[in-house]
């Protein structure tokens, strides 16, 4: 093997194990937002809640919404065929070895749009679930004080 087969199989799995690490973090962000949502949920549904508490708390939890949104786009399977697992399976057994030297560059220039997709979608959400957290306690302050 040379240099260069060595270092685009590292870069290979180099990128794939960032898009693994990608999907952990969507996945326990989503499993987080699930959780705030459920939790506000009961919560204010118990509380009596005065218009300035349900405009902020309803802003942020449609920002909240809007994060599992993102979340679930970011881990939705990629059926296009470009690279991965509906490529391999239109192959015979004889054409994937070739396909694997041949198209190894391509794959990780694919995977590594893919990669940054998924980051770019992840921190998107991050972003909005930080808002529709903050937005929350405003609510809740809100409602504790009696302010407005």
């Amino acid at each position: 093997m040379s240099a260069t087969d060595r270092n685009l199989t590292v870069a290979h799995a180099e990128v794939k194990a960032e898009i693994a690490r990608t999907d952990t973090k969507t996945a326990l962000l989503l499993a987080f937002v699930g959780a705030v949502l459920a939790s506000a949920w009961t919560v204010a549904r118990d509380l009596p809640l005065n218009l300035a508490a349900y405009i902020v708390g309803g802003l942020g939890l449609m920002l909240l919404v809007g994060a599992a949104g993102l979340l679930l786009q970011s881990v939705r399977p990629n059926l296009s065929g470009r690279h991965g697992f509906p490529l391999w399976a239109t192959l015979t057994a004889e054409e994937i070895p070739s396909a694997v030297t041949s198209n190894l560059a391509a794959d990780i220039a694919g995977l590594s749009r893919l990669a940054v997709a998924k980051f770019t979608c992840l921190r998107r959400a991050v972003d909005l679930t930080r808002a529709g957290g903050l937005l929350l306690i405003v609510a809740a302050l809100i409602t504790a004080g009696g302010a407005l």
